[in-house]
């Protein structure tokens, strides 16, 4: 018995659905987690996803899927969690490789639905931006979730859309995304955290570890990078919805415009056309902009002296939560230091760890 478990977005996806199989399916075979190797800069210097042959030790699923098995290496200057995720996960990661478009995903999700016949299949997609219009002024990574949708809504096989953490992404509000959602799937426990619960100590999606944070009780406000929505933790935040492929298509102007394109660059041609924007652009050019900035050292004095500065600005905004990524651009420390950051913060001050987030206080 085979599930077959699509993450719409990028490794953050691929970790929530580690804890969806778990939860929903329990104990049974592995799962096929087709994902993509899309880590921001923090992980990969090189702006946007990569590709099979950015892997060496890659291992053949079908003719044109491969898998990445814990001894693949991303080839240098690329940067994967890929791996690491395969070493700690007890299921298959296929590698989604989006530079031949929308129809060379949906090609290889075919190839893959032929030889697996799965038992289902399931596009899991965390925070829910892949229902965005694609005019959302918050909106700010539509590309890689309209490229799953637009494959899998053209794959001869039932697949069943779920929308975890709604707006917990913050790009589209959760009280927008509310009327778009169907039946309640699941909704998330803390034991159903602890199948990837040493996954978040390190892995930096902000998405997924407020998914872990609200299935574990954490409520408040959460800022998040990049300056994004204010992201509320909520009840609603470890839930699961089932949302109608269908209407998901209908809503998504980007994932509509690009269903016969064969390339990642006609695709963001149709983004900044449509979004007004790409978010390989974005990454490019902050890419640009990371390289010209001089090393840093973390001083610990220094480090926590500007963090009490910062959580009491936040604490005016009403935020209670933040994310190690966060902290990081905010302290204006580079992305390679957010591992040493946070084990300073957790050893200084363990009272505030709210795993996997921090918590700044009322």
């Amino acid at each position: 018995m085979t599930r077959l478990i699509v993450a719409a977005g990028g490794g953050g996806d691929a970790v929530a659905a580690a804890m969806l199989h778990a939860a929903l399916y329990g104990d049974e075979d592995q799962a096929v987690i087709l994902t993509y190797a899309w880590d921001r800069l923090l992980i990969d210097p090189l702006p946007g996803p990569r590709g099979a042959d950015s892997f060496a030790g890659l291992e053949p699923v079908t003719q044109s899927v491969w898998s990445v098995p814990a001894e693949a290496q991303p080839i240098a200057p690329a940067g994967s969690t890929l791996p690491r995720l395969a070493a700690e996960l007890p299921h298959t990661l296929a590698l989604l490789d989006p530079h031949h478009g929308a129809e060379g995903i949906t090609r290889r999700l075919e190839e893959l639905v032929d030889h697996l016949s799965p038992t289902s299949i399931d596009l899991l997609d965390v925070g829910g931006d892949i229902l965005a219009r694609g005019d959302e002024p918050t909106l700010k990574s539509p590309l890689a979730d309209a490229l799953t949708l637009a494959a899998c809504c053209q794959v001869n096989a039932p697949i069943r859309l779920l929308v975890a953490g709604p707006g917990l992404d913050g790009e589209i509000s959760p009280d927008d995304l509310r009327p778009l959602l169907g039946t309640l799937v699941h909704t998330f426990t803390v034991q159903d955290v602890e199948s990837i619960g040493s996954i978040l100590e390190w892995h930096p999606s902000e998405a997924t570890s407020m998914l872990a944070a609200t299935a574990r009780g954490a409520r408040g406000i959460c800022e998040v990078r990049d300056a994004r929505l204010p992201v509320p933790l909520t009840d609603e935040g470890p839930t699961v919805h089932e949302v109608d492929l269908d209407d998901a298509v209908s809503r998504n102007r980007l994932a509509r415009a690009i269903m016969t394109t064969a390339s990642l660059d006609e695709a963001e041609a149709h983004s900044r056309e449509i979004c007004g924007f790409s978010e390989i652009d974005y990454e490019r050019n902050k890419a640009a902009w990371l390289t010209e900035q001089p090393p840093t050292k973390l001083e610990p004095d220094d480090a926590l002296s500007r963090l009490d500065q910062f959580q009491s600005e936040a604490r005016t905004r009403g935020v209670t939560h933040t994310t190690f990524r966060h902290i990081t651009e905010a302290l204006n420390l580079s992305g390679s230091q957010r591992d040493e950051l946070r084990r300073l913060l957790i050893h200084s001050r363990p009272d505030q760890y709210d795993a996997p987030l921090w918590n700044i206080g009322a």
